[in-house]
């Protein structure tokens, strides 16, 4: 619990702005110039407001209004706000993914925490890699700290029907490639989709984090799913930059949040709501920067019997909009705590348990948030599957998968690397069919330096023409959220790192078994070990210079969070004192 303790404690700012010393002159006379008044350095606490606005990141691109929201409520208060920048790593434009700049966020939020008279942060956090790359940074700190997403977009609209971001295209482009609609049909959806500003209103895995942060209690209720254009995002905003205020004055720090009772929590919410794959990755590397042990075995003992109750695209029909107007995850986690699938105790930002703030949390509509004994999937947790393809693990998304497909035999027909992919998919000679399941190699953390969500593969046109919509798909990649079908990914260790998926090779026989939690490669061990040892005699290092470098030089693989190992554990906010 927070430090009750009714001797107040000095403010961590106070090693900047508390001294009338020659140091104490200069720290306050720099920021006077930006028109502070004397009485802001009288020992209010100084909150930091962390911001991924930018315009190159769409979904973070109303967030210089969301700040000035946070900065009035600190202001009401009796807090100083002090906004600062940091990398926006957005999903939607930055190549060659924004899962390669995630570990860099984190650093640079880090830093900017430690080494500046900050003594509490709000973190705001909207395209999917700023949520766990924020939370990363200021995880490795412990100050108080709040966070504010920015909202999803509005449903969009597409032929008088509600469509999702990201879920349109996927599932146009495969219509376009099956030759069932036109290129001028296909390129009309385009305006359509993205109708406001916001992040993807499907259950991706920008909604999917923002949900995560709610349920771990480091968010304001509604939090998750207030829509992006919506007063009341405002009005969170406002109600943020009061509490954080409080947070300081209370000692409330993130680590008496960030629980491992609070990580199993998110793990049966990312169940219930249908979320990312790439929550996996990124609560692992949140766990490990505030020391909590957190494993894949973990989401299969807490999250695999869980069902499914949010109805919302890519897995089921509505949209994030539709979402909050009936209830939002409020109403989730009533009927998860009414079930015995939360740890009710966990305590949240406002200083209440999660149970206090959920327990009375009305549901105004059983279609978007199903009844517990109606859910959308029975099993909806993240699979987590194990063999000799997998040895370290790999996931798939029940919920989002063909049933028929989740207890599969299949050929392999093997891609050596996305280009691969791109060059050969389209070839209407490609051997292969209904049964195969295709396999990708070297797009893993290393392997395609960053883990790009290349992991749902298009199916070959040669089969869409023929009516087939889903295959048994496998690859040491990601997906985005917002994606869909019977795919494999994570599959550790990475085909770069000599894992056997390395080995795999044409014809090759493969058994999924989802249920089981068996990935299996119907190749003899001695034949598995000669292809390794023959593809390590002949495997070329290449040296690339850079953050690329130090990435690929240090980054963990799936099962560990892809966080860089020096990295891990949480160093805390201690400064050396400064003398000029």
């Amino acid at each position: 619990m927070s430090d009750n303790n009714n001797e107040k404690k000095p403010l961590r700012s106070a090693m900047w702005f508390g001294s009338q010393d020659k140091n104490g002159f200069m720290y306050r006379s720099w920021m006077k110039n930006q028109g502070i008044p004397d009485h802001h350095f009288d020992g209010r606490p100084v909150i930091g407001i962390c911001n991924t606005w930018s315009e190159l990141t769409p979904c973070n691109g109303h967030f210089r209004e969301l700040a000035e929201r946070v900065r009035r409520g600190v202001l009401e208060a009796g807090g100083v706000p002090v906004e600062f920048p940091v990398f926006s790593s957005g999903e939607s434009n930055l190549r060659p993914t924004a899962m390669l700049t995630r570990n860099l966020v984190s650093m640079d939020v880090e830093e900017s925490i430690r080494g500046n008279p900050i003594d509490g942060v709000v973190l705001l956090t909207g395209c999917d890699k700023t949520t766990p790359a924020l939370l990363m940074g200021a995880a490795s700190c412990n100050l108080p700290t709040l966070l504010v997403s920015g909202g999803p977009m509005l449903n969009g609209k597409h032929k008088g029907r509600d469509v999702g971001s990201g879920t349109l295209v996927w599932r146009l482009s495969e219509e376009y490639k099956a030759g069932l609609i036109s290129i001028h049909e296909f390129m009309d959806a385009e305006s359509d989709m993205s109708r406001s500003t916001g992040t993807c209103n499907t259950m991706g895995t920008a909604s999917t984090m923002a949900c995560m942060a709610e349920a771990l209690g480091v968010s304001l209720p509604h939090n998750a799913a207030i829509p992006a254009v919506d007063s009341r995002r405002n009005a969170l905003a406002y109600l943020s930059g009061m509490r954080i205020v409080d947070m300081v004055r209370e000692n409330l720090k993130l680590s008496e949040l960030l629980t491992r009772e609070a990580f199993l929590n998110a793990i049966r919410v990312n169940a219930a709501i249908g979320g990312s794959t790439n929550a996996v990755i990124h609560l692992k590397a949140i766990a490990g920067r505030i020391g909590v042990e957190l494993s894949l075995d973990d989401w299969q003992r807490y999250g695999q019997a869980v069902p499914t109750l949010v109805n919302l695209q890519p897995s089921g029909q509505y949209l994030m909009e539709d979402f909050y107007y009936a209830g939002g995850l409020p109403a989730v986690l009533r009927r998860l705590g009414e079930a015995g699938l939360l740890f009710k105790e966990t305590l949240t930002a406002n200083g209440q348990s999660l149970w206090q703030n959920n327990r009375d949390a009305p549901c105004h509509n059983d279609e978007v948030i199903c009844p517990l004994a109606q859910p959308l999937c029975h099993n909806g947790g993240i699979c987590i599957l194990r063999g000799n393809l997998a040895p370290r693990g790999a996931v798939l998304k029940p919920s989002a998968a063909t049933p028929a497909l989740m207890q599969h035999r299949g050929k392999a027909v093997v891609f050596e690397s996305f280009d691969d992919y791109k060059t050969r998919i389209m070839d209407p000679d490609l051997e292969v069919d209904a049964t195969s399941v295709l396999v990708m190699k070297n797009c893993g953390p290393k392997g395609y330096p960053g883990m790009a969500e290349v992991g749902n593969m298009g199916l070959p046109p040669k089969l869409l023409k023929q009516g087939v919509t889903d295959m048994v798909r496998i690859s040491d990649a990601r997906m985005s959220g917002t994606a869909f079908g019977t795919v494999v990914l994570h599959v550790a260790p990475e085909a770069m790192e000599l894992g056997p998926l390395a080995a795999v090779q044409n014809g090759d026989l493969i058994f999924l078994d989802a249920h089981a939690g068996v990935l299996q490669l119907d190749v003899a061990d001695e034949v598995l070990q000669a292809r390794l040892a023959q593809l390590k005699a002949v495997q070329v290092t290449k040296k690339t210079g850079g953050y690329l470098q130090l990435y690929i030089d240090h980054v963990l693989q799936a099962d560990e969070g892809c966080d860089f190992e020096f990295l891990k554990g949480c160093r805390g906010a201690e400064v050396p004192a400064h003398s000029h």
